[in-house]
C-alpha cells in the first residue's frame, strides 16, 4: 500500500480504529486502510494485524478490526472530518448508537491531546474496554498509556474474556 510522505515536522501521532462487520467487511477494510493512507497532510505510519471479535454492546456479524498510526498535520477536527467523510464513502448510516456498520473509523489518539468536544473526545472514551481495539493497538503501541487507566498491554489483561481472533 502506498504510503504519503510528509515532513515529520509539526505532526501528530494519532491512532485510528477500524472496523467494520456490514458487506464484505475485509474489502472494506482494505479500501479504508487505503484511503487512510492518501489522506492529506498525513503519512500512514503502520497498520496492526485483522481481527475478528464479536459485536460489543451490539449486534450483528462478526466485525473486523484493526488499527493504524498516523503522523498527521491536520487538526483533530479535520482528521474527524477525513474520517466520517471515508466512513460516508463506504456507505455508514447512522441509524441508531453502536448500530452494525459498514465501516467504523474511531480517532483513538491524537498526540498526548485530552479533548472533550460534542462531536470528539479523545482518548476514545470506551478503548480501555475493548479488546477489539486493544489487541491491535498493543501490536503497535504496547506501553502507550490510556490516561485514568494505564498502559495498553496492561489493560488487555482486563478484557481477556472478550472473545478476539488474529486473521
Amino acid at each position: 500500500m502506498p504510503r504519503s510522505t510528509i515532513d515529520d515536522a509539526a505532526c501528530v501521532r494519532a491512532y485510528i480504529g477500524v472496523g467494520a462487520n456490514l458487506g464484505d467487511a475485509r474489502a472494506t477494510l482494505t479500501a479504508a486502510l487505503q484511503a487512510l493512507a492518501d489522506l492529506p497532510e498525513t503519512t500512514l505510519r503502520a497498520t496492526s494485524s485483522i481481527y475478528r471479535s464479536a459485536p460489543v454492546d451490539s449486534s450483528g456479524p462478526d466485525y473486523l478490526n484493526a488499527v493504524v498510526r498516523l503522523d498527521t498535520r491536520l487538526s483533530p477536527l479535520a482528521l474527524l472530518a477525513e474520517l466520517q467523510r471515508i466512513e460516508h464513502e463506504h456507505g455508514r448510516e447512522r441509524p441508531y448508537r453502536n448500530a452494525p456498520r459498514t465501516l467504523d473509523l474511531d480517532l483513538l489518539f491524537y498526540g498526548d491531546e485530552r479533548i472533550a468536544l460534542p462531536e470528539l473526545t479523545v482518548p476514545h472514551p470506551r478503548l480501555h474496554e475493548r479488546a477489539f481495539v486493544l489487541r491491535p493497538l498493543a501490536e503497535l503501541a504496547p506501553d502507550l498509556v490510556v490516561p485514568d487507566h494505564g498502559a495498553v498491554s496492561t489493560l488487555l489483561t482486563m478484557v481477556a474474556d472478550q472473545r478476539i481472533d488474529k486473521l
